[in-house]
């Protein structure tokens, strides 16, 4: 019974279905539903009506059960009838006739309107979805505060990325910038209805793009990951900075990780400008190259205890994964000491072409 009801939900966790409940609370949500109420009981009890009467009209039933089962078939055929399947043979008298004439009219008048309903509905759900007004309905994806060159970037290297994660764009402009692929959500960045419509509670992570290098869209950015960690503060936040000033800035704001474009890119230059072909193999490495993906990964339980030179190895022989650091703590040793050894919670950052067996590290909130 359990699993019968862990998979009830998750028909129901499907986004297709969370993006309509989204649209139906929209467009109800507003709605007297007393008067949809009182016309549908006004409904049922004209049919109920009609099949009285038409079960009086008709005489009493001609086979096994009298005036009872006379009367469940007038309903049933007073049903059928309003859904314009009912069979006209059913009555015979001219009083009968009349009866099945009003269930005719307004059965035609309730399909219809029950027609233009469905349409209004689907054509409602169409336009706001194109236009980005719906809800994502996604869990553990990442979504994507802002536009940019940055953005552009990111949003192809997570598509091309073998850890594959579906991606939702928040921006506010009329059409999706990102084309297809990427469920785009107009909205301010700084709007928590905006950032729940983008699933925010239910992220694996949000980054954060600046809409132009100005202070003032740093200050934006700050805004932004306030507005997350207010209603998601389990979701990491990886912010892009204009400013290196306002590091600290973010830090307060409880940024989980923020990378300084300018400091990057400087110091990329000055290291390439002392060692020609740092740049390019440094870009190859983070953009994907050939047989270079980055990776994170948690090391298997067997690796604990070995020192950096047996991991390097262990890493070579069993995944055609080359070792770069090892993080502990909230740290990275790149080059660390000979007698340091792996322990419990120990993880690893390599270049391989692919994860392989390895699996890829799942932070904690408190991490």
């Amino acid at each position: 019974m359990a699993r019968l009801r862990t998979r009830i939900g998750a028909a129901f966790d499907l986004p297709v279905l969370i993006r309509l409940l989204f649209h139906l609370r929209r467009m109800t949500g507003n709605i007297d539903r007393g008067f949809f109420l009182r016309l549908s009981l006004g409904l049922v009890g004209f049919v109920f009506a009609a099949a009285l009467l038409v079960t009086v009209i008709e005489g009493p039933h001609d086979s096994m059960g009298g005036a009872a089962s006379k009367f469940a078939d007038s309903v049933n055929w007073g049903v059928t009838t309003v859904l314009g399947a009912g069979d006209a043979s059913y009555v015979k008298t001219p009083a009968g006739y009349v009866v099945s004439w009003l269930l005719v009219l307004f059965g035609v008048a309730i399909v219809a309107a029950i027609t233009g309903a469905l349409v209004g509905f689907v054509i409602d759900v169409l336009l706001k979805e194109g236009q980005g007004m719906g809800a994502a309905g996604y869990r553990d994806h990442i979504v994507v505060c802002g536009w940019n060159s940055t953005a552009r970037e990111l949003i192809a290297e997570l598509g091309g990325d073998e850890y594959a994660t579906r991606i939702v764009l928040v921006h506010q402009a009329d059409k999706n910038p990102a084309g297809t692929g990427v469920y785009f959500v107009s909205g301010d960045c700084t709007s928590v209805d905006d950032l729940r419509r983008a699933g925010i509670e239910e992220a694996m992570a949000a980054v954060v793009c600046p809409a132009d290098a100005s202070n003032e869209a740093d200050m934006r950015s700050i805004l932004t990951v306030m507005a997350i960690e207010s209603i998601a503060p389990q979701v990491r936040t990886v912010v892009e900075a204009n400013n290196p000033n306002h590091v600290e800035h973010f830090k307060r704001a409880h940024a989980d990780e923020i990378v300084v474009s300018s400091r990057l890119v400087s110091r990329l230059m000055a290291r390439s400008s002392l060692y020609p072909g740092l740049a390019e193999i440094v870009t190859d490495i983070v953009s994907g190259g050939e047989g270079s993906e980055l990776y994170r990964v948690t090391l298997p339980e067997e690796y604990l205890g070995l020192s950096v030179d047996q991991l390097s190895e262990r890493m070579r022989a069993d995944h055609s994964a080359t070792l770069l650091a090892v993080s502990r703590g909230g740290s990275a040793h790149i080059n660390p000491d000979p007698d340091f050894r792996l322990q419990h919670g120990d993880d690893a950052v390599v270049v391989a072409e692919s994860l392989g067996t390895l699996a890829p590290l799942q932070l904690l909130p408190a991490d």
